[in-house]
Formats: C-alpha cells, structure tokens, sequence
C-alpha cells in the first residue's frame, strides 16, 4: 500500500511512536561518525528522492538530503522556477513524470492542495516539506527533541504563543495523536483553523485559547513559537504590532516549569517572537531541535518505504 506523509494523521499515533523510537535508535548508533557516512544497515541504497522546492529553505534542503546519504540512497533538488513547474506544467504531469524516474518525492510549497494534488497523481510516495496549512516533519524532530530532554509525551503541557500557523497546526494533529496538551495564546483574529482545534480535542488532548500569554505558558513543559511574518506576507508591521504581547522573553519562561524548554523551528528573528536571552538560554534547544530534522526524517522516509 503506498504511503503518503501529507499530515501526521497519514501515519497515525502508532507509526508516529514507531518513527520516533527508529530515529532515536539511529541517532544513537551514529553518535561519532562522519555526517555523510551511510548507516550500518544503508536501507535505503538505490533509491532515489526528488525534492520540489517553491519556498526557499535551509534545514528542510539539507536535512533531506543528508537523511538520504545516511540512509544509503541520494536525493534530487529541483528548484519550481527552473523546471517545468515553473512554466505550467500541471502538479499531475509532474508527479506522473517523477514517479517513473525517482522512488520518492518530497516537496515544499506555499499551497497545501499542490501537495494533496502531487499525492493523488504520484504512485511513489509524497513527502510535505512545509505548507501553508502544515508542517509535519518538523513536528517529529520537535517530538524527538522533546523525548530526548527527558519528557514523556502523554500528559505533557505545551505551549503556543504568536500565531496560529502552519507549525501550531501540525502540534495541534500531534496533541491529538500523541495525547499532549496545548495552551494556544494568539492574537485576536489570527487563531489556529478551527479544523485542528476539533481534531486535537476529539482525540482526548485538552486545547485551550486565550489572548493571555502569562496563562498559556504557567506551568508549562514546553514554550513554542515561530517567526511572526512568514515569507511573502503581507501586512507585516500591522501583524507585528499585534503579536507584541506574544514576545517569549525572560519573565514570560519564568511563569512555565523550572525545567521547561524552549522550541522554535527557525529561522528566528530575535527582538520579535523572542529575545536573545531566551533563545541563546539554557532552556534553549533550538539547535538539538534543528539537528534532529535528520534524524526525524530519516525514519519518516523509512516509514513512506514500509520499512518501519
């Protein structure tokens, strides 16, 4: 059966625990190794990944791609203004062309339904990178930076402060499939889609709104934000002003556990969602979390392949 990973819920709680404590196991095992060394086991030898990008990228670039080399295979980038795509070439055509040329498809857009479309066309598997609704391969490296600092995720009490994006829709699918909590402190008008609010709550998590950041981070066991203004957006400074009183700063960590930590996918834009004295902190671990996009995705392709 072929597997698609366009949300969390492709896999589900399961597989996703599975995925995790496959990513752990190899990290684990490649502790000194040279980054570009093959994995002992090499699972992936031959294959091929085409990577689609029309957003620009750092981490969801080269973390693909190494995943691919430590999994024994390699990987293709292919940039939409200088392919086909980028003169009108339909999604459908694209997915079709690829499917007979590469074993595996990854691609990062700013439209979910290109995804959805890639998917429904492609006959090897189809990796989200990022999306304008989503951003599940960054929600696993997050989950493995969590497991790693020590902390179970069932029970666990998470919180969200900025703006109810693509990252907090993804948190909120995993809160539901993982059985975590989140306390979501947004702007008003700028709230997570309703959609993943539902989901998370249906599946036992416990989400709560407020315009009130102190009351989303006390007590909290993890503090999560993202930049503010995503590229391309516009209404920058209006949005700013508005996101303000969301700012994680040194008295805002306090309010959370004397042993919470601090997330953020990155890029950050310090002095706006964050200050320095949090980010470059000691609650901070923002680069471990970086680092684990590998790893993480490592065993999601491995999962794609039916493999774990």
């Amino acid at each position: 059966m072929l597997r698609h990973f366009t949300d969390l819920v492709d896999a589900g709680g399961d597989a996703i625990a599975a995925i995790l404590n496959d990513a752990m196991d190899r990290k684990a095992a490649r502790t000194t190794w040279p980054k570009g060394r093959a994995d002992a086991d090499a699972p992936l030898q031959g294959r091929v990944l085409a990577m689609i990008f029309e957003k620009s990228s750092t981490r969801t670039r080269v973390s693909f791609d190494m995943a691919m080399r430590q999994l024994g295979g390699s990987a293709l980038i292919m940039e939409s203004g200088s392919t086909q795509l980028g003169r009108g070439e339909t999604i459908a055509d694209t997915a079709r062309v690829l499917s007979r040329m590469v074993d595996a498809i990854m691609i990062r857009t700013d439209d979910h339904a290109k995804i959805e479309e890639m998917a429904r066309h492609a006959t090897v598997p189809v990796i989200n990178g990022l999306s304008d609704q989503s951003h599940p391969c960054q929600i696993v490296a997050d989950l493995l930076t969590v497991i790693e600092q020590g902390k179970a995720l069932p029970g666990l009490e998470v919180a969200w402060l900025g703006d109810g994006n693509n990252v907090l829709h993804s948190i909120l699918e995993a809160a539901g499939l993982m059985k975590f909590n989140v306390r979501v402190a947004v702007p008003d008008g700028y709230e997570p889609d309703a959609r993943f609010v539902g989901f998370a709550r249906e599946n036992g998590s416990r989400v709560t709104l407020t315009r009130d950041a102190r009351e989303a981070v006390a007590g909290a066991d993890i503090v999560v934000t993202d930049t503010w203004v995503s590229m391309g957006q516009a209404h920058a400074e209006e949005k700013i002003r508005a996101m303000l009183p969301y700012q994680v700063n040194a008295g805002l960590m306090a309010a959370a556990r004397p042993d919470a930590r601090f997330l953020h996918c990155l890029p950050a834009h310090i002095g706006e969602e964050v200050t320095a004295e949090v980010f470059e902190g000691p609650q901070s671990v923002v680069f471990d979390e970086a680092e684990n996009r590998i790893h993480a995705q490592k065993s999601v392709l491995l999962w794609c392949f039916g493999l774990i």
